[in-house]
């Protein structure tokens, strides 16, 4: 807490009211088929107040990393911390929300964490968001023609592959500072890297990307990003706009100015959620 011009204290990160602080769920683990039969591990949340055969909208999350896992209950990173949180606050809106530790992720062995054609070289986790939308799917108590799926960093490029390839079965997407051309983002960690010194490795990095996609997205998207980006190139957003505009597929955009990768201000993680969860109120339940 702080003194703002002699004033009171202030709590500067203080729970919204709005945030269901007393009526959490408790996430319930899963087990699903990935599209190709790998065992993929998910947390379940469902609405408290569900009726008999009712069927709600519903919203996927994949966390960022790769190497990345989340848990049934907060996560002891603040950023999964943060993600945990909007999971249950779309539950309180109504939806059933799901959580998905994706092949390439820690936590289940050296073979799931080294998945083969993991990323850039064939995008193998795709299996795994295709998997838990046909599970939703399949699911007496989700409506199969809204299921929306969200994410940021990693979990923006499974956000971004989801729409890009299987428009048909997700309805709308929340795509925060994902990676759209693996070509593009290696360069962030490996600047030396030349897509050209190997030309195949580059066509199956781009092969494995939502660019090269982009042809069948329909479903619209909300795009968040900071332009100051130091992880996920802030030109990742603004080129995949350009080609969705091309392709006249509806976006919305909402940009940080000056903010980096895991937002530093409390107040952008706010509006980028709040950003999120009214999107998927307008694409999901209207």
């Amino acid at each position: 807490m702080i003194k703002v011009n002699g004033n009171a204290p202030k709590d500067l990160a203080a729970l919204p009211t709005d945030f269901p602080s007393k009526s959490l769920v408790e996430p319930q683990p899963v087990i699903l088929d990935g599209a190709d039969g790998m065992k993929i591990h998910a947390q379940l949340f469902l609405p408290a107040n569900m009726k008999p055969g009712e069927r709600r909208p519903a919203a996927i999350f994949f966390h960022g990393g790769s190497r990345r896992q989340m848990l049934l209950g907060f996560n002891y990173s603040i950023y999964y911390h943060n993600a945990y949180a909007l999971s249950q606050y779309l539950v309180s809106r109504g939806y059933i929300a799901m959580a998905v530790n994706y092949r390439s992720g820690i936590g289940y062995g050296m073979e799931f964490r080294e998945a083969l054609n993991y990323g850039a070289t064939g995008a193998s986790e795709f299996q795994d968001v295709l998997g838990a939308g046909l599970y939703l799917r399949t699911r007496p108590d989700v409506d199969g023609k809204r299921i929306g799926v969200w994410g940021g960093s990693y979990g923006g490029y499974l956000t971004a592959m989801g729409l890009s390839r299987a428009s048909d079965l997700f309805a709308a997407g929340v795509d925060i500072h994902g990676v759209h051309d693996w070509n593009v983002a290696r360069r962030t960690f490996i600047p030396s890297h030349d897509p050209a010194s190997d030309p195949e490795a580059a066509r199956l990095a781009f092969e494995s990307s939502p660019m090269a996609s982009v042809k069948t997205w329909r479903s619209p998207v909300l795009l968040i990003h900071g332009d100051d980006d130091r992880n996920v190139a802030f030109n990742e957003t603004v080129t995949l706009v350009e080609a969705l505009r091309k392709q006249k597929v509806e976006f919305e955009q909402l940009v940080f100015p000056d903010e980096v990768h895991s937002f530093l201000r409390y107040e952008n993680w706010l509006n980028a959620y709040r950003a999120a969860a009214e999107f998927f109120d307008r694409k999901l339940k209207e």
